[in-house]
Parts: structure tokens; sequence; C-alpha cells
């Protein structure tokens, strides 16, 4: 599993390269930087402005303090895949999918590139390039119980490219491996239909696995050797699962007139303790917009939708001992564009952040691709 993980995470960002979305593993931004390095007093400006990024103890703006969380439910029987983060690969909108038992499969993917420095919400200069590309395909097999019940399990593939500085060096790597698995059920609480009007809304559960390799959570936190500025990149960024059983709730809401429909979707995941002691925050994920079938004869359909989704978490905690730049909040916008064919659904949407708030020293998100390939047997 680790050798495909290997292969298809390098084959997405090969792929991506001629479109300039690329991961570089040499340092960016690094004109002038060398002269000014050499000063005393720029390297104790520096140190000062960075030296409190592990006693951060500031939280992100109090809007974010809420706890709503973004799930990327497939709407109308197309199967959820569980947002935020690693557990998201996809928001789905369509209110026409079938709803007929039966199996389903498919696989997702979320291609999510971090090139932005930000220090308590803001920006600040990146020197050596630090970045992190982050690819989540989800493997994932459902069964439609009937039309108002589904459940699905999915399973992550991570693969996580990096560069960050740490210690005395400019650390660059890969972490690949599968993540934590998630077992989900949806239940649909309202179904209605007048004329050209519909009315769908579901209600999900579930819980996730500590499948994903926990390891990189041990690492400690080090402070760089001059003139190497603080790393945005730490462990649990690039750890593939967390090591605890954490509970998934959400719902998703489904309103359609004629070719126009409208839908949105939240999703809270509880966390417990992981491995090491440590405990990621709690998640909220949300997504909602307006959308247009613009095509729909016999079996085949093409739908078109903006979405503005968002995502937010608070600090997490290690011994007890508040991580202080681990919280972030980000809201997204962007187009969604589906399409079916008989049996067939994919799903492609990209997303572009408008807002991101984060606490302490982080490489926050610059866009996320997301594309999903479902078919029912």
């Amino acid at each position: 599993m680790k050798d495909l993980s290997l292969d298809c995470g390098c084959l997405l960002i090969r792929l991506l390269r001629p479109l300039g979305i690329r991961a570089q593993a040499k340092p960016r931004r690094f004109d002038g930087i060398a002269t000014a390095i050499k000063s005393r007093e720029y390297r104790a400006s520096l140190q000062g402005l960075f030296a409190q990024r592990f006693r951060v103890r500031h939280s992100i703006h109090s809007r974010t303090h809420m706890k709503i969380v973004c799930l990327a439910l497939l709407v109308g029987g197309i199967p959820a895949m569980a947002p935020a983060c690693d557990l998201c690969s996809l928001y789905s909108t369509s209110p026409t999918s079938s709803t007929e038992p039966g199996i389903f499969a498919g696989v997702s993917e979320q291609f999510t590139h971090f090139g932005t420095l930000q220090d308590n919400g803001v920006r600040v200069d990146n020197e050596v390039g630090q970045y992190l590309d982050s690819s989540v395909s989800h493997v994932f097999v459902g069964y439609t119980i009937s039309p108002r019940a589904s459940v699905q399990f999915n399973l992550p593939v991570i693969y996580r490219e990096f560069s960050r500085p740490r210690g005395s060096v400019i650390d660059s790597g890969v972490e690949s491996g599968i993540g934590d698995a998630s077992l989900t059920g949806t239940l649909s609480v309202l179904r209605t239909k007048s004329g050209d009007f519909s009315l769908n809304w579901e209600l999900l559960g579930g819980v996730k696995f500590p499948t994903g390799d926990s390891s990189r959570l041990a690492e400690e936190e080090i402070v760089n050797d001059p003139p190497l500025p603080p790393s945005g990149i730490g462990g649990h960024d690039l750890a593939l699962g967390s090591g605890s059983f954490d509970g998934i709730f959400g719902s998703t809401i489904v309103a359609s007139w004629g070719r126009c429909f409208g839908s949105g979707s939240f999703q809270y995941t509880l966390r417990s303790e992981g491995d090491f002691h440590h405990q990621h925050a709690d998640d909220v994920m949300w997504w909602a917009g307006p959308g247009y079938r613009v095509y729909e004869r016999d079996s085949s359909r093409l739908s078109l939708q903006l979405v503005v989704s968002g995502d937010t978490k608070d600090k997490d905690t290690m011994d007890g001992e508040t991580d202080g730049d681990s919280a972030a909040s980000a809201i997204y916008l962007g187009p969604q564009v589906e399409v079916g064919w008989r049996r067939f659904i994919s799903v492609f949407a990209v997303d572009v952040p408008v807002s991101v708030r984060n606490s302490g020293l982080q490489v926050v998100p610059d866009y996320r691709l997301r594309l999903s390939l479902l078919w029912r047997f």
C-alpha cells in the first residue's frame, strides 16, 4: 500500500508541474536574503520575531471558536467523503443522484498546496521556501440500503512532500502511507417533492479508526540554528494518523426547483486522545452554495455550482500542554462541476482561500483541487 501511495502521489505532483502547480525542494524567494542574513541586526530581529513560536498562547479570532466543521457528504446517494484536512476529500451537491439500493465504489483525490507562511494570521516572508504538498486519495465502497439510508467505508492513501528548515539544515522529504479509515452512515430524515420542487435533509454519523501511522506526532520541536528561520511545518502536519478513535457527526440539506438547486452541509469531528498523549482539537467543516443543471437528458447530466466552504479547529494539546501553532480557520470559494452518465458520476472542484487565520507560525493553503469518480453497480 505504501508503494501505491508513493506512485500515486509522485504521479499527481508530476502531472501538476506543467500547469505551474509545483513542489520545489529548492529554496524559493532567496534573492537578496544571503546579504541580509549577514547583518547582525537582521538576525537579532528575526530571532526576536519568531522566538516565541513555541510559547504562543494566542487564540484565533473569537468567532473561529465556533465548532462548525465541513463534511463532504455526497448528497442524494453519492457517498460522503469525510472532509477537512485529510478526512475530507470532496463535496458533492447534486440533488438528482440515484437512491436505488445497491453497491457503489470509487476513488477521490484532494490535492492541497501549502506555500504561504503566516504568523498569527499575518503573512511573513517565506525566505527558504517552506512548503507542503498534500495529496489525499480516498478509496471507498458503500451500500445504499434504501432511498433513505446508506453506509460507506473510506480508506485514505496519503502522500506528502515537504521542505522546511530544521536544526542547521533544510529538511526535505516525503511521508506516505494509509491514513485513518472511517465508517459512516447516512439517514434521510426528510424527503419531500411537490411539482418541480424537492427537498432532502440527511444526517450523518460514524467513527474514524486509528489505522494511519502516527509516529510523526512524537517529533520534538527544536529551535533552528541561525541564520535559518523557524519552521512552519511540525510533526502534527506530517503525521498520517492520529492514533485515536474519533466520532463523526454531520448533516446535509439539498433543495431543488426545476434545474436550479442549492445545498449545504456541515460536519463535526469529536476527537479523543491519541498516541503520544497528543489530542487533536475537534474539527468543524461546512460548505454551501447555489447550483444549476446546465444539461439533463435521459441518464446524462451536467451541473455547475459555486461553493463557499470553511473549516476551523482550535489548538491541539500534547501531554496537557497547548500546541501554540496548531489552530487554524479558513474560508474557501470556488467552482464545482459534476458530470453524470448512467451509473457513473464525476465531480471536480477548485477551492481558493479567501480568508485564513492561524495561531503561531504555520504554512497555510494557497489552493485546493478535488476530484471524485464514482460507479454504482
